[in-house]
């Protein structure tokens, strides 16, 4: 059996001459903070019917502030990404609609706990059909398929339920879209990304505008906003939301 010390350097160099070009870095990882704002309506369905009840108004959810992770391997003109994103609301308002959650009947003027949480999944490939470092930015555009993997649980307990209702759905959503990058400087550049498809009575907007800022070569700072549109409409769970806010974090490239 080989020894792991031995094939890991191996491997290391047949990845960095396996290709004949690549980007300035080959492999990244980002770590940072989001702040999302939400919009929109949820409702738990028995048979595909129920009561939406909106965000803001009826449940009064607040910000969801929470850590995000991406890693990026880059080769020629390709590029593979993995982003994760945890999404946590929760509030308590008082509802204005007289309807039903998972079947079970809430009234007007009810006071009502929600708790919405969902985990981001979004593995990308992109293959850029420009991809030009001989001017003085250098400019990258390329096509991005992408999938977004979305694990919602809601927890909704009305003051006159017996006990709260919970639902939950994990949904697959394939995205095509574009991605670009311009690198004004070697230590300054932007990114921009969108992406979107609707499948299945499913849709998934994702876009997004950042700033990256590289004080040294291999680690800097980024920062950017990020909009989402996502409906999900499933047997037992449906969210039509649209969230948005700023994000920024540290960055470490090889």
């Amino acid at each position: 059996m080989l020894n792991k010390c031995k094939v890991l350097p191996l491997l290391v160099v047949f990845l960095l001459f396996s290709s004949t070009s690549f980007a300035d870095e080959f492999l990244s990882f980002k770590g940072g903070y989001q702040l999302l704002s939400p919009e929109g309506t949820i409702a738990g369905t028995v048979n595909g019917i129920g009561t939406a009840l909106d965000l803001e108004r009826d449940l009064d959810l607040d910000d969801s502030e929470d850590l995000t992770a991406e890693i990026a391997l880059k080769w020629g003109n390709s590029q593979l990404s993995f982003n994760y994103l945890p999404i946590s609301f929760s509030g308590t308002g008082t509802l204005t609609v007289n309807g039903e959650f998972n079947g079970v009947p809430f009234s007007a003027n009810d006071t009502a706990k929600t708790d919405l949480d969902m985990d981001l999944y979004d593995i990308g490939y992109t293959y850029y059909l420009l991809n030009f470092d001989d001017l003085p930015a250098r400019f990258q555009l390329g096509l991005e398929f992408a999938v977004k993997v979305a694990d919602v649980d809601v927890m909704f307990d009305a003051e006159s339920f017996s006990e709260p209702e919970t639902e939950s759905g994990t949904v697959p959503i394939p995205t095509v879209g574009v991605r670009s990058r311009i690198a004004l400087a070697d230590f300054l550049g932007v990114i921009g990304r969108i992406g979107y498809m609707e499948f299945d009575d499913n849709s998934f907007l994702d876009a997004e505008a950042q700033i990256e800022f590289s004080p040294v070569p291999m680690v800097g700072l980024y920062a950017g906003y990020r909009y989402f549109d996502l409906k999900i409409d499933e047997d037992d769970v449906f969210v039509e939301t649209e969230f948005s806010g700023p994000f920024a974090g540290l960055m470490v490239r090889f």
